[in-house]
């Protein structure tokens, strides 16, 4: 593992049953954080964040206790720990959906702790109930590795990108409904109502700016990353931005970088920081945010 580069691979032919499945494994354990969360604004109580290990949910409540859930991509165990020192591990291998939801809910179970959750995915066309889903069993370790290790890289950079920007930013965090890694700036302007299910309405309650990385779906089956405003403004379909390889999606309504073009570059860094830049900019000047108050 330490002979790989920082930026590893990670084609999507090669990883995506892999995906698949971890993706449906990861929305289980969203949803155990779903039901015990607080409603933070912007689903942001349930997003995962990048560890040292691997993606973890944040504290969950549990009556007077707390708990976490954590996807270590090094050891290849969910950890369920309490915060009175119960510790309990479920393996990551290959298995099916349905298997591994029957552990992780009887795991919680005898730990007491909730395990009641609306077993559908969501955010996927044509979702298979997770008890029944005997089709996804797919899990190459390795793979998992690789994308937690992208994943590592890009929270580093992300991070430092907010740095600049003073107004309402979120963390950089892990939606597991539709498997991205993502940064959202805002300007502090409600936004037009939107149409779609509630927790769409409340993520674009108010005119955003985000940046993300996801590793292969819908019309795009390559890792990438994104940029896109919401409202978009008129222009920024039109907008230069950089690096070279960036360019806007037509379809997607987002400006799209090849995670190819980025773990090629000189400085992979750079190259991210300048997807970042450029596409905020654009969009923060024809949106007309008030720069001058939201930028250090």
């Amino acid at each position: 593992m330490m002979a790989d580069p920082l930026w590893p691979a990670l084609p999507y032919d090669e990883w995506k049953d892999t995906y698949a499945t971890l993706h449906m494994w990861t929305q289980i354990v969203g949803k155990v954080a779903l039901a015990s969360a607080p409603p933070l604004n912007h689903c942001w109580a349930i997003a995962f964040r990048v560890t040292p290990r691997g993606l973890s949910t944040g504290p969950l409540a549990a009556g007077d206790r707390s708990f976490a859930m954590e996807f270590d991509f090094i050891d290849h165990h969910l950890w369920i720990r309490r915060s009175d020192g119960g510790v309990r591990s479920v393996q990551l291998a290959r298995r099916s959906v349905a298997d591994f939801y029957r552990e992780v809910t009887s795991t919680l179970r005898d730990m007491s702790l909730p395990s009641r959750i609306w077993p559908v995915p969501v955010e996927i066309p044509s979702p298979i109930r997770f008890d029944e889903d005997t089709g996804h069993q797919s899990y190459d370790p390795a793979a998992a590795t690789r994308f937690w290790r992208v994943l590592v890289q890009i929270e580093r950079v992300f991070t430092k990108s907010r740095c600049g920007f003073v107004g309402k930013s979120s963390p950089a965090h892990f939606f597991w409904g539709s498997f991205d890694f993502a940064v959202t700036r805002f300007s502090g302007r409600p936004a037009p109502p939107r149409e779609g299910p509630a927790f769409m309405r409340d993520a674009y309650s108010h005119e955003v700016i985000s940046h993300g990385f996801w590793p292969g779906s819908g019309p795009i089956l390559e890792p990438a990353f994104y940029a896109y405003a919401v409202p978009e403004p008129s222009g920024l379909k039109d907008a230069r931005v950089r690096p070279d390889a960036a360019y806007y999606h037509r379809e997607l309504g987002e400006f799209i970088l090849p995670y190819d073009a980025v773990r090629t570059a000189a400085s992979p860094d750079a190259a991210i920081g300048d997807f970042i830049s450029s596409t905020y900019g654009a969009a923060a000047t024809l949106g007309q945010w008030n720069r001058a108050a939201l930028e250090r």
